[in-house]
């Protein structure tokens, strides 16, 4: 009996053959199924009803939060505000800017903070009001009554206040610079440490007089009339925006009465 010897050649072209060829498997490899998904119209036209369904609820709901709501919405949001009054509601910070109050009415009103800038206030009636603190800049109050009124620690800058009636008004720390109080009823006004232009300071000692009701000042002391020893750099209620001549001075810095330069009455 013959014996075949196998060479190691001619098995390893055995071993070959018995592999699968990795292009001969991919060639009859099946392909891979893909799985398309196709959504009827039926089902899309569904989910659109769906989407439209939950935005209008939630858009109903808001809605109905927003009247519901103990604050107004967006129409009355300014009246809501008004209504507040103020900053910290503190105050009214009042809009008056450039308006037109002539002749207008206003007793016992609260105008802490508000803003008159440049408003017209010829004739109006602002008695007993509260100002304290509001700007008052370049407004017009020709013959405006503000008996009683506190206007202290008001900007009134370059204001118009010709024959104003200031009766019993408490004016304690506010700004006249460059305002016209020509003719201006004084009686029982409180000046004290209000900033008042020299000249017109002179002007309302002729005739100051009086005792503020709600202070207990006297409207020429709170003025500063007749003060012999006068500061000569100024006080709030007289400033001097320039250094005095030295001729003015004593040896105590204040205004020297042989000089004939204070304002002595």
């Amino acid at each position: 009996m013959a014996l075949v010897s196998a060479s190691p050649l001619s098995l390893e072209i055995y071993n070959s053959r018995k592999r699968p060829s990795l292009n001969s498997g991919n060639r009859h490899r099946r392909p891979s199924s893909r799985v398309v998904s196709f959504q009827s119209p039926a089902k899309t036209e569904h989910q659109n009803w769906k989407v439209f369904l939950s935005t209008s609820l939630a858009t109903a709901i808001i809605g109905f939060g927003a009247l519901s709501s103990p604050f107004p919405a967006t129409a009355d949001l300014n009246k809501f505000e008004a209504d507040v009054r103020g900053e910290f509601g503190i105050g009214s910070a009042a809009q008056f800017g450039s308006a037109d109050l002539m002749k207008s009415v206003h007793q016992n009103e609260n105008f802490r903070r508000a803003n008159f800038t440049s408003a017209n206030m010829r004739e109006s009636d602002f008695s007993c009001s509260i100002f304290t603190g509001a700007y008052m800049e370049k407004a017009v109050a020709y013959k405006a009554n503000f008996t009683g009124a506190d206007l202290s620690d008001t900007l009134m800058d370059r204001m118009v206040l010709n024959e104003a009636n200031l009766t019993n008004a408490v004016l304690a720390r506010t700004i006249l610079t460059r305002s016209d109080l020509g003719g201006a009823i004084i009686e029982g006004a409180d000046f004290s440490d209000a900033v008042i232009d020299l000249s017109q300071k002179q002007a309302l000692c002729k005739y100051a007089s009086g005792t503020n009701p709600t202070s207990g000042v006297e409207t020429r002391i709170s003025l500063g009339c007749g003060n012999s020893r006068r500061n000569a750099y100024g006080s709030p209620s007289s400033p001097l925006l320039s250094a005095p001549p030295p001729k003015m001075l004593d040896r105590d810095g204040f205004c020297d009465p042989s000089s004939g330069l204070c304002d002595t009455k």
